[in-house]
């Protein structure tokens, strides 16, 4: 019969940095919302907060480029995913402890 090897902690590592990475994307959105909102704090009526939200729009469309955006945040995850890779086969290798008791 063939005994169980039970590792403790590898798999939380990988979800660990899943959410970090995860926490950043996330970040990038909510600085976009976050923008238009002090702006729109300041707006009197609806017409202003329409017409800020439209700005907000028109300027975040012209000045960005979304191509470049994608391939550094593509670079982002396949680099923590290369990272896990590295850390899971340095523990299953041996080279590095496991950590804890």
């Amino acid at each position: 019969m063939k005994k169980l090897d039970n590792k403790k902690g590898v798999a939380g590592l990988n979800i660990f940095l899943s959410v970090i990475t995860m926490i950043f994307v996330i970040g990038i959105l909510i600085m976009a919302f976050a923008l238009t909102a002090a702006q729109m704090q300041d707006a009197t009526d609806d017409a202003t907060a329409i017409g800020i939200i439209n700005d907000t729009s028109t300027a975040i469309n012209s000045a960005v480029d979304w191509f470049p955006i994608f391939i550094v945040i593509a670079a982002i995850v396949v680099i923590v995913l290369l990272i896990v890779m590295l850390i899971v086969a340095l523990r299953g290798g041996g080279l590095m402890g496991a950590g804890g008791a």
